[in-house]
């Protein structure tokens, strides 16, 4: 039935490394004092063919050491057109400090490839490690309408930084 969304998961794609993996490996602790949420200046927002995509990312002070610095960000996914949409799969493009650019790809987004009828909303949130103290994402989701004609949705840049942290400009 090709064409027809899909509520049921994607086979798993299984990494050497994921981000998810890291965040649950890193020691819990009390994060409520420790992720530092960004002004609403760093929030970022983009809109394709009536898919909103916010991002707010945080950074995790308990979950940082000597070499790492991990954040958060939570992501918030809009239908704000008129069609039923699904989401299928992402890419991730995340460049470190140092210049270093990693692509993440996959299906759907933490083990879900959810529906949006019109109006409808969802949101999670992941994290990223790096082994600088700044670094930025951006990428994109790989949607399919109740046609089954794939687009792609814009996931808006924003940068990773560590509170504090004194910014050299190239």
């Amino acid at each position: 039935q090709a064409g027809r969304l899909s509520s049921k998961r994607p086979p798993v794609l299984r990494r050497a490394f994921s981000y998810s993996d890291a965040l649950r490996r890193a020691p819990a602790r009390d994060t409520s004092a420790a992720m530092i949420d960004p002004p609403p200046a760093l929030r970022y927002e983009a809109e394709t063919k009536g898919i909103r995509v916010r991002v707010r990312p945080r950074f995790l002070a308990d979950r940082s050491g000597p070499g790492q610095w991990v954040w958060a960000y939570r992501v918030e996914i809009e239908n704000r057109g008129e069609d039923t949409v699904q989401l299928v799969s992402r890419r991730w493009i995340i460049t470190d400090a140092a210049g270093k650019v990693e692509e993440v790809a996959g299906p759907g987004v933490i083990g879900e490839t959810p529906v949006l009828g019109p109006g409808q909303r969802f949101a999670y949130t992941s994290g990223c490690p790096l082994t600088t103290p700044s670094g930025s994402m951006h990428g994109a989701y790989q949607m399919k309408d109740a046609k089954g004609r794939a687009f792609e949705v814009e996931i808006p840049a924003f940068v990773l930084e560590t509170p504090g942290q004194r910014r050299v400009l190239n």
